[in-house]
Formats: C-alpha cells, sequence, structure tokens
C-alpha cells in the first residue's frame, strides 16, 4: 500500500438503527441562525498516486470524487446549511482528512446526507464509498460493515442551563426533569429508578433544546459529542456538564470486505491527530462548546 510520502496517511463515526442508540434521531438546529459561518474549515492536502487494492477507492478515482456519508443535523458536529447547502462540522472536516490521504481534495468531495436507519444499507450498496457520522462502533454493527477508528470516544451526558450548577452528573438528576429523543440509549439508562428523573421523549433533539431554554426541562440527555454541538451554538446559555456515564466510540464505516480501505483510513486519522489538525479541527467545532479537547490515543486499534 503507497500512500504518499509527504503528507503519510491522513483522516475518518453512532446511533444504533436497529437497537436505537443515541443518535437514532433528527438533532436539527433547534431554530437558530445558520452556524456555518463560526465553523472552522480547512482544506488538506491531497496525497499524490494512491494506490490501494480498494473497489472503493477504484471507484472513486474512475469517477474523479470520492462520495462520504455524514448527517446534515447536528450543528458543529455533521451539519448542512439550509441556505448555502454546505456541509461543516467536526465530522466533516474528518471526512475531508481522511479524503485528503486518499488522493482527494475538497472540490472532489460528494456528500451525502445518510439517516442512520439506513447507514449500514448505504455502506454495503457501495451507495457511499465511506461514512462518518457519530457512528458508534459496536459488535452488533461490524457484522455488517468495517470500521476503522475510533477516531473519538462520546458517551451519554448532561446538557444543562448555563446558570444551573445544582446538576453535577447523573446522579444528581433526582426529581428532574430530562429529554431525549424517543428510545435513545442515554434516555433508557436515565429511566433507571437509581436515578429519580422524570423523562420526557421527543422526536427531535432540537424540540429538547428549546424546552431546555424555555424552563420545561432541567437537562438533555444524549451523546456528548452532539450535546457540545448545541452548546457552542450558545456558550452563554448552555454547558455541557461532562460527566459521561456511557461509552460510544466513533468509527468511520465501510464495506466490510475492503481491508485496504479499512488499513488506508486508520493510518489517515493517526497521521491527522499526530501532526494536530484534528485538535485543530475540534477546537474550531466541538471545542467552542467549551468542553477541553482530548487527544485520541494512537496507534488506533484495528478491527
Amino acid at each position: 500500500m503507497r500512500m504518499r510520502k509527504t503528507a503519510a496517511a491522513g483522516a475518518v463515526a453512532l446511533a444504533l438503527a436497529a437497537t436505537a442508540t443515541a443518535c437514532g434521531g433528527e438533532s436539527g438546529s433547534a431554530g437558530d441562525k445558520s452556524v456555518a459561518g463560526s465553523v472552522y474549515s480547512h482544506d488538506y492536502t491531497p496525497a499524490k498516486n494512491v494506490k490501494l487494492d480498494s473497489r472503493a477507492l477504484r471507484d472513486a478515482q474512475k469517477r474523479g470524487k470520492i462520495i462520504i456519508g455524514v448527517k446534515a443535523d447536528q450543528p458543529f458536529l455533521g451539519y448542512q446549511d439550509p441556505s448555502t447547502k454546505k456541509y461543516s462540522g467536526f465530522d466533516i472536516e474528518i471526512a475531508k482528512m481522511v479524503a485528503a490521504d486518499l488522493g482527494f481534495s475538497t472540490k472532489q468531495i460528494q456528500f451525502e446526507t445518510v439517516n442512520s436507519n439506513v447507514r449500514e444499507t448505504k455502506i454495503s450498496n457501495h451507495d457511499v464509498d465511506f461514512y462518518v457520522g457519530t457512528y458508534t462502533i459496536n459488535n452488533e454493527r461490524k457484522k455488517q460493515v468495517g470500521f476503522a477508528g475510533p477516531y473519538y470516544t462520546a458517551g451519554a451526558d448532561l446538557l444543562v442551563r448555563k446558570d444551573d450548577k445544582k446538576i453535577t452528573g447523573p446522579d444528581a438528576l433526582k426529581g428532574r426533569k430530562v429529554c431525549s429523543i424517543t428510545g435513545s440509549t442515554p434516555l433508557q439508562e436515565i429511566k433507571k429508578p437509581k436515578y429519580g428523573a422524570d423523562t420526557q421523549e421527543l422526536d427531535k433533539y432540537s424540540d429538547c433544546v428549546e424546552k431546555l431554554l424555555n424552563g420545561q426541562v432541567d437537562a438533555l440527555t444524549t451523546d456528548d459529542a452532539i450535546l457540545k454541538g448545541y452548546a457552542a451554538q450558545r456558550p452563554s446559555k448552555l454547558r455541557v456538564v461532562g460527566k459521561p456515564f456511557t461509552k460510544e466510540p466513533y468509527g468511520v464505516g465501510m464495506d466490510k470486505n475492503d481491508k485496504a480501505l479499512r488499513e488506508a483510513i486508520t493510518k489517515a486519522l493517526e497521521h491527522h491527530i499526530d501532526n494536530k489538525d484534528y485538535e485543530k479541527a475540534y477546537e474550531g467545532t466541538l471545542g467552542k462548546s467549551g468542553s477541553a479537547f482530548v487527544k485520541p490515543q494512537t496507534p488506533l486499534p484495528t478491527y
């Protein structure tokens, strides 16, 4: 596998479709104005003469563009501006890093919005070359698709109002109203009697955010990466508690049998983590929430 000499190899997934994990629903923008203007965006230098024994890469090279599945409704994470149609956020930057190390410039990327419930299908049918969108690596999914990463380890956490200092973690929710989307993993966890929370189930996280801002609920629970995006939208009004109570390792999803692509993407992720592209992307997206940067350990695991 030859990946380039000057740029090394470069970089990049959540929500359980069938069993409904944390990000199985739609997030939305909670009625905010466009966030794209304040989100970090960078063009990464594409590698030259990349050669891999990979069907996905051969197809992409033949068509002259690479097709990447992403989310479009998660502010500062994977978000499509409704007016400009441009994608932005941390996962989008990860996807651009990976594409560059596979030989594709930003202009050669075709982002495709893929909902959680059809991710495995889109990957298996080769409708996308790979997928980057808060995609948790788990044993059930590994039976259907391949993963590179994890490039980020999320965890169920709590989003609260900035001035609410009493909610310090899941153990401080007794008698408090906690919102999430129907069927989400964090919601099922918070429903346990030991927490004593009064839970509300809605269809969209953005609706939960509105209720939180209006004082109708005391907290929103889902993966901290998504919560950081909402906190980054309103840093003066919302904060992430920072006490995750589950682990959700995000990976890049691809054809299960494409070992060469999986290895190349893993090396790409490691490269951009080590050269600090990853840190810059985090600080300019999810880091705007006020949540501290945590560097993933490299080398990354092999799946």
